[in-house]
């Protein structure tokens, strides 16, 4: 591990707002909190730009970012702590095992933001079924989840998802900045969203919501606990 990685390793350990690995926090992230507004969960968070964007948006709502990388966390949480965001927190985990840290109902949305499409390994996309029954188990129902892209494969492979399992499509977009739509929190641009646009690229958005059935899983797929998002 590199000198810098260490220092930010060990620095949040220091930090309030964020949690490596906890234990018992079904139904209790109104004590993080220390309020009971309404979570949000932003998966792969890298540095966290969303979650913090969205926090200073949101006042009346919680924002967690939630990625295995301690060291990208450390720059979204080092803004939150020195802004006073006291509704952005950060979670480090495997987000494969991410039903285990919260209650049925406590999550009312979650973003997928510039996530690993993993072209290779299909079945890690965050948006893949698998996960999708993960989120099911905690995301109230009605929940949207959003995914964020530019690429052209992880958006296809989410709309094929979508159908499959049954979910309903709230919003489609394409190409946000071509049709005029990158308003709100489509607006928010992380680092690495700035370099793709730079390049050229097309962005995709679709928010979607899970069925109200159980998702059904067969096969090795019907519990993971492997990692993902290249963790």
């Amino acid at each position: 591990m590199g000198h810098k990685k260490l220092i930010r390793f060990q620095a949040i350990d220091t930090f309030s707002n964020v949690l490596q690995y906890p234990e018992n926090m079904k139904n209790n992230w109104n004590v993080f909190f220390n309020n009971k507004q309404p979570i949000t969960l932003e998966l792969a968070c890298g540095r966290g730009e969303y979650s913090v964007n969205l926090g200073r948006q949101h006042k009346d709502r919680n924002f967690i970012g939630v990625d295995i990388k301690g060291n990208r966390i450390y720059n979204g949480a080092k803004i939150a702590l020195n802004e006073g965001l006291k509704n952005v927190g950060f979670l480090r985990i495997h987000i494969g095992q991410i039903d285990t840290y919260f209650a049925p109902g406590e999550v009312d949305e979650i973003w997928i933001v510039f996530a690993d499409p993993f072209l290779k390994k299909p079945k890690n996309r965050l948006t893949h079924s698998r996960f999708l029954y993960l989120y099911q188990q905690f995301l109230k129902p009605g929940g949207i989840i959003n995914l964020k892209t530019d690429s052209i494969e992880l958006y296809e492979s989410t709309l094929e998802t979508i159908e499959e399992v049954g979910c309903t499509i709230v919003e489609n977009i394409a190409d946000i900045y071509g049709k005029g739509m990158a308003n709100g929190p489509l607006a928010i641009q992380t680092y690495y969203e700035k370099k793709h646009l730079e390049d050229g690229r097309t962005i995709y958005y679709v928010s979607f919501r899970l069925p109200e059935t159980p998702i059904q899983l067969t096969g090795r797929f019907q519990r993971s606990d492997e990692p993902a998002e290249g963790e």
